[in-house]
């Protein structure tokens, strides 16, 4: 009899242990998979953009009809294949604004600001990160190794804007993931023509972030799965989703960061900023969008969010 229950004890927990590899396979496909990544311009649906970003719909016509919204490849150290974007400013000048989309979107879902950047006079980038948009790769990175992709952005940037013998200066605003990967770039040896960096309702870890999703889209805690899920990870990718730390990459920034997030934001939960903005040291500057959901602050706020970015800009992006 008691053999027969240690059986049927050990029978039980290794059906367990397949039960949740299984499902942290399925987890991990679910987070980080992108296979519906939608490609370039010719898959771009233009119409629903516009739905939602109404005051973009003249110059949207304008830099199509004119062939102002130009593209290439870059190839990275990692054999990567980078999609970028490029819009050049109406007058020449070596002021660039590079811009970082979210999660499962790509570089053209960022033309609002784009827009915003280009009546600042600015030139402005937009990559299609790592798994996104006509990029390589069909998995989600985070914008934890995406950093370096950013860095080979901005260096191409820097060529393309650059006067003879003077340098560009770039400052990087990304939205949730594009945030995320703003900060984690920030943390690293940067260039001296990347000058400061806008983040926008980005998570202060993808373990924070995942074990928020977890909890709300499966009401399940964090243990077993996040652990297993994240072993799998490095497995496959080579991370995990601890040391995807945009708040440990913010304790070695040290160029200006402007802080945005609404204080409706449940996706990316509102307290994030304040860790984040308690983790970076000076310069630093934190706006509070009041009744904005994730992602939302610039729909929400257009001259607020503008004249913030713009007076944030002008402390640092002329010197």
């Amino acid at each position: 009899m008691k053999r027969r229950i240690i059986i049927s004890l050990l029978s039980l927990s290794v059906l367990a242990l397949i039960l949740i590899i299984a499902v942290s396979f399925y987890m991990l496909s679910y987070g980080l998979s992108n296979e519906n990544k939608r490609g370039g311009l010719d898959k771009w649906n233009k119409e629903a953009f516009v739905d939602r970003h109404p005051e973009t719909k003249a110059w949207l016509d304008s830099i199509l009809a004119n062939n102002a919204l130009c593209d290439t490849f870059i190839h990275t150290a990692a054999q990567d294949s980078l999609h970028v974007y490029y819009i050049r400013a109406e007058r020449p000048t070596r002021l660039v604004a590079l811009l970082v989309h979210g999660y499962k979107d790509n570089a053209l879902g960022m033309l609002h600001i784009a827009r915003m950047y280009g009546r600042m006079g600015y030139n402005v980038v937009l990559p299609d990160l790592h798994g996104h948009g006509a990029s390589s790769g069909d998995n989600i990175q985070m914008g934890w190794k995406d950093r370096t992709d950013v860095q080979h952005s901005a260096a191409f940037a820097d060529s393309m804007f650059r006067a003879e013998h003077v340098h560009t200066a770039i400052v990087l605003h990304g939205i949730s993931m594009g945030a995320a990967t703003v900060m984690c770039v920030s943390g690293e040896q940067t260039p001296f023509f990347i000058r400061c960096f806008v983040e926008d309702c980005g998570y202060t870890s993808v373990w924070d972030e995942f074990k928020t999703q977890l909890q709300e889209q499966f009401s399940l805690p964090p243990f077993p799965l996040l652990y297993t899920t994240s072993a799998l990870c490095k497995l496959r990718y080579g991370w995990t989703f601890g040391e995807a730390s945009p708040l440990r990459q913010l304790t070695k920034s040290h160029k200006p960061m402007l802080f945005i997030h609404g204080d409706a934001d449940t996706y990316v939960p509102f307290p994030m900023v304040y860790e984040l903005y308690k983790a970076k040291p000076a310069p630093k500057e934190l706006w509070v969008a009041h009744g904005s959901k994730h992602g939302n602050s610039y729909q929400d706020h257009r001259a607020a969010y503008t004249n913030h970015v713009k007076i944030f800009l002008a402390r640092y992006m002329h010197k």
